[in-house]
């Protein structure tokens, strides 16, 4: 099942996108670079996970360097979506969008909800997870040894991969 997101997606940044999610796990860095995004890791203020600017310009992810390496990942797959969906949103505010470690701004929960789809369709495309769990997993993810190795097996947290699986479940 695919993110409706990805239909507002421009076909251009649609093909780069699909063409880095079909090799698990997604190269963040070079997706983000193809489409013309830097990316710094940064020293943020408490509670700050990410933010995305664009500066004369140039559009910059910022992510926390306090964070694990698996939330910084989520973190950068939230904020290339929220350049994907929302860059007009980012071209009028001067500090761009930020997002708090819950992944909240000060914009509309709608916007937040967005991002965090596409983020999870970017890190963990459902084709590609309930591949992984055919064929490694007979078919199942029901204990807490599936989900640390899917989790593992993606670069996303325990926590990140169990929301995915319910949404699998779910339909979501």
């Amino acid at each position: 099942m695919l993110p409706q997101e990805l239909s507002r997606i421009a076909d251009e940044q649609r093909a780069i996108l699909e063409s880095h999610i079909k090799e698990q796990p997604i190269k963040l860095g070079q997706l983000a670079k193809e489409l013309g995004v830097a990316v710094k890791v940064a020293v943020l203020n408490g509670g700050i996970s990410g933010q995305i600017t664009c500066e004369d310009g140039q559009y910059t992810i910022r992510v926390n360097r306090y964070e694990s390496r698996e939330r910084q990942r989520f973190t950068i797959a939230h904020e290339l979506a929220h350049y994907l969906l929302h860059k007009p949103i980012i071209d009028k505010e001067p500090n761009g969008i930020q997002d708090n470690v819950l992944y909240r701004s000060d914009k509309p929960d709608k916007i937040e909800y967005e991002a965090n789809r596409l983020a999870a369709h970017i890190l963990m495309p459902a084709d590609k997870v309930k591949e992984v769990i055919q064929g490694e997993h007979g078919g199942t993810f029901e204990d807490d040894a599936t989900v640390e190795s899917l989790a593992a097996r993606f670069k996303v947290s325990k926590a990140a991969m169990g929301i995915r699986l319910s949404g699998l479940l779910t339909g979501a």
